[in-house]
């Protein structure tokens, strides 16, 4: 077996897979994992020829011998001074769930369980319900390598279910901290939410770093909306420079629920996002703004499926992407009306803003439509700053470098001034300002 196909991860995965000694400490994650292991073997390895990862460089898999999560040292030793830098202005009234180096830390966690949410962890907690157990098992492993990857070397996660009583305005925080070590390590949490009919609940989902190291997250969450149940979702991607990201996430409505996300992806030197949206009942509405950063040495991807498989149901998504120096970002979004999804209105689109000639974008977004009673629209632009804009500016006094600053955090708040909470509406704004001062992201 040669380097390109993902020869050094398949050793990583041939020497983890679970002893039978193992399975009574968590006995269906022992199966779900040697199945996995067994899965990633045999399965071709992503590369350029295949149409999802054509835009998507994979050199760092092959020139880095990682270890799992599981073979460093614990970081039991962390207390809550130490990632005080990390947390948001007022998150003491949040419910915050922390990972640290992909496993869980209750001594940084703040979760008040009861009133409508109830949570579990993987690795530790053996009343996990069937039900739950029956969802993360899932069997759909043909085609991404990665997903099949996180299911073999799972050595961590959570399950939140929330019900009715959880009432609105109930905010829980999963946030992952990244702590540096000697070596390249590879870590693999595996996270399921579910609410059940007509609960509601705000989602931060959060990738942050202490230090700088070289790293690879690969995370999988799945979240199941029932009848008449809403989820307002924000994903903050900041990680190091030196890290590598990927997160897998599936997101399932049923009848009359309502799913609004946004996204920011800002850090590491090597960023993808596999995202399906599939509607399951009809009367269900998902909403996804997602701002895309890439500056120097950096690669943002973003690749989105949105699956309208049933009847009346609406969907609308808009990212845009800023970029700089040499930084490249990929937008791959696929919008699929199957012929019994009659009513269906969904709309897509993608813009970009480059600050450099030296910069790349791929963006390809998709309709495909099978139904003939709908109402479906998709669009992708790729531009430089309005030079007469700019000149407008600079005509009033404006110093070149701040105008140009004004009209790209302009193009920015587009979509981050939909975000509801003032508090990560303001965190993001930040994020955008340091990106700007800072474009070269070290390597």
């Amino acid at each position: 077996m040669n380097p390109s196909e993902g020869t050094l991860i398949r050793r990583l995965v041939s020497d983890h897979t679970p002893a039978e000694s193992s399975r009574d400490d968590n006995p269906w994650l022992h199966v779900l994992k040697k199945e996995a292991a067994s899965w990633v073997c045999d399965m071709p390895f992503p590369n350029r020829k295949m149409e999802a990862w054509r835009y998507t460089p994979l050199d760092f898999i092959d020139k880095t011998s990682f270890i799992t999560d599981a073979e460093e040292a614990p970081f039991e030793a962390l207390v809550l001074s130490d990632i005080e830098e990390l947390l948001l202005p007022g998150s003491e009234s949040t419910d915050r769930i922390v990972f640290v180096n992909g496993r869980y830390a209750p001594g940084l966690s703040d979760v008040k369980t009861g009133n409508g949410i109830t949570l579990y962890t993987l690795a530790g907690d053996n009343k996990l319900p069937s039900r739950f157990k029956r969802k993360i098992g899932r069997a759909e492993l043909s085609d991404r390598f990665f997903f099949t990857l996180n299911n073999a070397l799972i050595s961590d996660g959570v399950v939140i279910h929330v019900n009715e009583q959880a009432g609105e305005g109930r905010r829980v925080e999963l946030l992952h901290v990244t702590v540096g070590m000697p070596e390249p390590v590879m870590h693999n949490p595996r996270h399921l939410v579910v609410l059940d009919s007509k609960a509601s609940i705000e989602l931060v989902e959060r990738y942050a770093s202490l230090g700088r190291s070289s790293y690879f997250n690969n995370a999988v969450i799945d979240i199941h909306l029932s009848g008449d149940s809403r989820l307002l979702h924000t994903r903050l991607q900041e990680e190091s420079g030196l890290a590598q990201h990927l997160s897998h996430l599936d997101v399932t409505l049923d009848a009359g629920s309502d799913y609004r996300q946004f996204s920011l992806a800002a850090g590491a030197g090597w960023s993808r996002t596999d995202a399906t949206i599939r509607f399951n009942g009809e009367g269900a509405h998902a909403e996804l703004d997602g701002l895309i950063l890439a500056g120097s040495r950096q690669c943002n991807d973003v690749h989105l499926e949105v699956l309208h498989e049933v009847p009346s149901c609406t969907s609308r998504e808009h990212f845009r992407g800023l970029l700089n120096g040499n930084g490249k970002i990929v937008f791959d979004g696929r919008i699929l009306v199957a012929k019994d999804a009659q009513k269906t209105e969904a709309a897509l689109n993608n813009e970009n803003l480059m600050l450099s000639r030296s910069a790349e974008v791929d963006t390809k977004p998709q309709l495909e439509i099978f139904a003939d009673d709908v109402k479906c629209s998709h669009g992708a632009t790729v531009g430089e700053l309005d030079r007469e804009m700019l000149f407008y500016l600079r005509s009033r006094g404006i110093p070149e470098e701040q105008a140009r600053r004004m009209l790209c955090t302009a193009f920015a708040d587009d979509v981050i001034s939909g975000i509801p909470d003032p508090v990560l509406r303001e965190h993001a704004r930040r994020v955008v300002l340091r990106h700007l001062a800072n474009p070269e992201t070290e390597a």
